[in-house]
C-alpha cells in the first residue's frame, strides 16, 4: 500500500487530520460504524465528553484490532457530537489516542441532534486501509 498525505495548507496540523489521503495498492479497505461510550454488553455510559471520547476510541480500537488492522491504517475517522463546544473543550482526548500511532485521517465533525441513546454526546467512525 502506498499513502499519500496531500496538505496544501498547514493550519490542520494543530488540529492531528489531513485535507486528502491517496491510497494505491491496497489489499483491504475497514468500514467502522460509529463507536460510541458503550459497555461489552450493548450499554450506554454516560459521563463527560472527555470520558465519551477515550471510552469511543478504546471501543474502535478494540474493533480495529478484531479485524486485524492497526489505528496507523485509519484514513477517515469522523466524529458526531450533540455538541461541538464542548467536543472541542474535550478534543485533547482523540489528539492524545491519535499522536502515538502516527495517524492524521482525514476528518469531518459534525453536530447532531441526538444520538442513538440519550445519554451519548460523541459517536466517532472510521475508515481503515491495508
Amino acid at each position: 500500500m502506498t499513502k499519500t498525505i496531500i496538505n496544501p495548507w498547514e493550519w490542520q496540523e494543530n488540529l492531528g487530520y489531513s485535507q486528502a489521503i491517496e491510497i494505491k495498492n491496497n489489499t483491504g479497505t475497514l468500514f467502522c460504524s460509529g463507536q460510541a461510550s458503550m459497555t461489552a454488553d450493548g450499554q450506554p455510559v454516560g459521563g463527560s465528553m472527555r470520558e465519551q471520547i477515550k471510552l469511543s476510541l478504546e471501543n474502535l480500537h478494540k474493533v480495529i484490532e478484531q479485524a486485524g488492522y492497526q489505528p496507523s491504517n485509519i484514513v477517515r475517522l469522523n466524529y458526531y457530537t450533540t455538541s461541538v463546544p464542548l467536543f472541542f473543550e474535550a478534543y485533547e482526548e482523540a489528539m492524545i489516542w491519535l499522536q502515538p500511532h502516527n495517524c492524521r485521517p482525514t476528518s469531518t465533525l459534525v453536530q447532531v441532534g441526538a444520538l442513538a441513546f440519550p445519554e451519548l454526546s460523541v459517536e466517532i467512525e472510521a475508515t481503515l486501509v491495508k
